[in-house]
């Protein structure tokens, strides 16, 4: 072999090394975003096998680490816990179904993943907010359509999101607000107007001046929010800026669902909104209709202390003298809010306890030295993980605590 053939076969060899490495990369940045995700996760590494049962379990590492990050979630929510906040809400949900919600970068697809954080988003506000109502808005095809109105039925408004999830043609922010903004207007003052938007696209098809649009919807008192699926757009930006929302954007369906979850509860009201108002409210009895009642409508079996009129459900709103009806658990999930429980501290045992056999407080279950524990300051009862997310997310009450001011 010639010094120039040796040459040239030296450089070949690198050629097919640098051709491998391109398709690598190829091969890399041809993973779809739900496949980077478990590919870096490594999530099996995280499971051992009881010595009991013989079942797979989350390791106590893993564990660890997932109480730290609630521990630091709780730890941001309680700086807002004593502020003021709506127990009444009145908020339109904003469905983006353009053709970008097609997009398979989640799997199957954006539409499949939108629709179902919405669902449970929509669920997970009945259950946080009895007293508020909710609205569904799509926006396809450049239009604005009101799935549905105002109401405080979670199962209607997630039919009807189920059977529109149809995706094509483009996304109208101006069109979307014009008609959110129109309907919350004339929401008694004691209600705080929100509009939460889920967006896929990157851009807005809008027949007219959205920041006319968007100074309208500041005058009116009406708080926009907005969680991004793909990347941030810079007119989204200054409506959440301009109307006190907040914004962000999603790494993948898992964080998409984190952001949407983090609207269910209320939000801390503005300054200039702080005024207190007394609502009327009535507490309806629900009676069983005789055979020979006369009904027009569907004729509900709750009927309202003031008229008399029939209701299908609570909450709700008379049909006949406008009377807002709710019942006593309502008020009471919608009371939490405002006096949330303090984030127990993270127990650690010394040398002198590390042999100690611990007891979780509430379910009574044994604590292992590898688990995570918490401490309520309160009342110094330590709490398993489980419990400690059951009382927080849930219960929203120690039950120590409760028992000791009762005694």
């Amino acid at each position: 072999m010639t010094s120039v053939e040796a040459a040239y076969g030296a450089e070949g060899a690198n050629g097919d090394d640098d051709d491998d490495d391109v398709d690598a990369e190829d091969a890399q940045r041809a993973l779809r975003a739900w496949e980077k995700k478990y590919q870096s996760e490594r999530a099996w590494e995280d499971l051992e096998e009881d010595p009991v049962t013989g079942r797979l379990r989350v390791t106590s590492e893993a564990q660890t680490a997932k109480a730290r990050e609630r521990r630091a979630k709780m730890a941001a929510l309680a700086t807002s816990a004593g502020a003021a906040k709506g127990m009444i809400r009145f908020t339109y949900v904003v469905v983006d179904l353009s053709r970008a919600a097609n997009e398979e970068d989640f799997r199957p697809n954006r539409l499949s993943v939108v629709g179902q954080c919405a669902t449970s988003f929509i669920r997970e506000y009945f259950n946080q907010n009895p007293l508020s109502q909710l609205g569904i808005i799509v926006a396809r095809n450049g239009v604005a359509e009101r799935l549905t109105e105002l109401s405080g039925s979670p199962e209607a408004h997630a039919a009807a999101l189920r059977n529109a999830l149809d995706a094509s043609g483009d996304f109208s922010l101006q069109n979307t607000l014009n008609v959110a903004r129109t309907s919350l207007k004339s929401i008694p003052s004691y209600g705080s107007r929100e509009v939460l938007y889920i967006v896929s696209s990157l851009s807005t098809c809008d027949p007219g001046n959205v920041w006319t649009e968007i100074a309208a919807t500041k005058a009116a008192k009406v708080r926009v929010s907005v969680v991004a699926v793909a990347a941030e757009l810079h007119v989204s930006r200054r409506l959440t800026e301009e109307t006190g929302g907040t914004y962000g954007v999603s790494l993948n369906a898992d964080h998409l669902d984190d952001l949407i979850m983090a609207h269910a509860p209320p939000p801390p009201l503005p300054e200039d909104a702080t005024k207190s108002s007394l609502v009327q409210m009535g507490f309806p009895q629900k009676k069983h209709l005789s055979k020979d009642a006369l009904v027009v409508g569907t004729g509900g079996e709750y009927v309202c202390p003031r008229c008399s009129g029939r209701i299908d459900e609570l909450p709700s709103q008379c049909a006949v003298c406008r009377l807002t009806l709710v019942s006593s658990p309502h008020l009471a999930r919608s009371y939490h809010h405002l006096f949330p429980v303090a984030p127990f501290k993270e127990y650690t045992r010394d040398e002198a306890s590390a042999k100690e056999v611990l007891e979780c407080k509430a379910c009574l279950a044994l604590i292992k030295q590898t688990d995570p524990a918490s401490k309520c300051e309160q009342c110094s009862n330590v709490f398993c993980f489980a419990c400690d997310c059951y009382i927080h997310e849930k219960l929203h009450n120690c039950p120590h605590c409760t028992c000791e001011r009762e005694n």
